[in-house]
């Protein structure tokens, strides 16, 4: 079968301090360092011996690549036959030269550029070195007032092919004139402005996504809690079904994106982990926005 895996280990160091993020600049004991390390080589033995097509995305609540074995682990499962794509989140403060040993036809980044964390010129670098490399990847920041400006030189500065994604940021209210400043850099944005209503609509996490813990407990995405059962002993491969949200709203991308009552699926098909559109918004189908996706709200403004 077809299976999209959420990893989230218990790393949650970060060498960042965004003023926006619960993590920021958390330190990991050496215990906890050397927990996360396992855990994540168990899974990764889990995914080689796998007999799925797997697709993969790592979520780290912090942030993953200044260590030695997610770089490791993501260059190793990027040569699996079976391991159609592998990606991870991350704030692109890492080197970039262990990227020469991956498979980069597998391989993708979702990044992050957090003003004020990395001089501007810097992580702009970075961004440039992934493109001389071939690496496939997105760049985001999110919407908040202060991050208009940079964004907008980083939208300039960026390749015309990299797709430079906003989030709604957390607790911030967008009025109809500061969305279509966020808009205007990216035209997808009015997915993310809103949370998106979800209670009792089909959802694909729990049938072919799902969602890992670094003990291997299984849950249909990282905001439902309830366990589907533990990946390691397979007792999670009989809950898998079409379920419906039982959440009231979804405000998160890494779980709208998996709504079927949205047409993400369609709009990112080929870069759904690694969040690149199939065109890039205003030369194709990704800039034809729905009339929901431009209206639905309900709650308060929740961090993407």
């Amino acid at each position: 079968m077809d299976l999209t895996v959420l990893y989230r280990g218990p790393l949650a160091s970060c060498d960042y301090d965004c003023p926006y993020c619960p993590f920021a600049k958390r330190r990991d004991s050496t215990a906890q360092l050397r927990a996360d390390r396992d855990a994540l080589e168990r899974f990764a033995r889990w995914a080689a011996d796998s007999e799925d097509e797997l697709s993969l995305l790592f979520t780290p609540w912090g942030e993953g690549l200044v260590r030695s074995w997610y770089r490791r682990t993501l260059t190793e499962l990027s040569r699996l036959p079976h391991v159609r794509r592998v990606a991870i989140q991350t704030n692109l403060s890492c080197r970039t030269g262990w990227l020469a040993e991956a498979d980069l036809d597998t391989l993708a980044l979702w990044c992050t550029y957090h003003p004020g964390q990395t001089p501007y010129d810097r992580f702009l670098a970075k961004c440039r070195d992934l493109t001389d490399r071939g690496v496939r990847f997105s760049v985001g920041v999110v919407g908040l007032p202060a991050h208009l400006a940079a964004a907008r030189r980083l939208r300039a500065d960026l390749p015309p092919h990299v797709y430079l994604w906003i989030n709604a940021a957390e607790g911030h209210t967008y009025g109809d004139a500061e969305a279509d400043d966020w808009t205007a850099l990216d035209p997808l944005f009015p997915y993310s402005r809103h949370p998106h209503r979800s209670a009792g609509l089909p959802c694909r996490t729990g049938e072919s996504v799902i969602s890992v813990d670094g003990t291997g407990t299984v849950r249909r995405c990282h905001f439902v809690r309830d366990e589907l059962g533990n990946l390691y002993d397979g007792s999670y491969r009989a809950a898998l079904r079409p379920r419906a949200c039982p959440l009231a709203v979804c405000d998160c991308h890494i779980g709208y994106v998996h709504l079927e009552s949205l047409p993400l699926y369609d709009v990112f098909a080929g870069g759904v982990l690694e969040r690149v559109p199939s065109a890039l918004p205003g030369q194709g189908t990704a800039r034809a926005l729905p009339p929901t996706a431009r209206s639905v709200s309900g709650g308060a403004q929740q961090g993407r």
